[in-house]
């Protein structure tokens, strides 16, 4: 058995491909387009993975986006998606800088949690040893629920 790809399904497929492409800095690397069935299947993989991603099945994110509007009440219950990046305090001032809610901050310099466009939970880890705590971030307070 291998683990392909997690689906999530989205309602704005432009701010969705801005926050998973422009802001987390993954990379398309395959879409379907069904005129029948009127939807989208959008494969996304982390640069780190992209020649795997082409070649092999590297797990991938699966952007769902249906063309009729349709309301997603599950968002929560999916869970969350996890990344690891190079410096989180960047990558979460880059995110909160372009409006992306910081639901639980990096105070402890390993962890953080954002919110997509649709509500999906993205934990965020640091990469190697966690950084020493530093500020606006160790003050900060939570917000919502991831």
């Amino acid at each position: 058995m291998e683990f392909l790809h997690t689906m999530v399904r989205v309602q704005d497929l432009n701010a969705s491909m801005h926050f998973y492409c422009d802001l987390l800095g993954l990379i398309e690397v395959k879409r379907y387009d069904s005129e029948k069935g009127r939807f989208s299947l959008i494969y996304l993989a982390a640069p780190g993975q992209l020649e795997e991603a082409k070649t092999t099945f590297t797990p991938t994110i699966e952007l769902t986006y249906n063309w009729d509007p349709e309301q997603y009440t599950s968002g929560r219950n999916f869970g969350h998606l996890a990344f690891s990046v190079d410096d989180i305090y960047n990558t979460c001032t880059k995110l909160m800088n372009a409006g992306v809610l910081i639901n639980r901050p990096p105070r402890c310099g390993h962890m953080a949690f954002v919110q997509s466009p649709d509500g999906i939970s993205i934990e965020l880890l640091q990469k190697g040893e966690a950084l020493p705590a530093q500020e606006p971030w160790q003050s900060m307070q939570n917000t919502g629920s991831w």
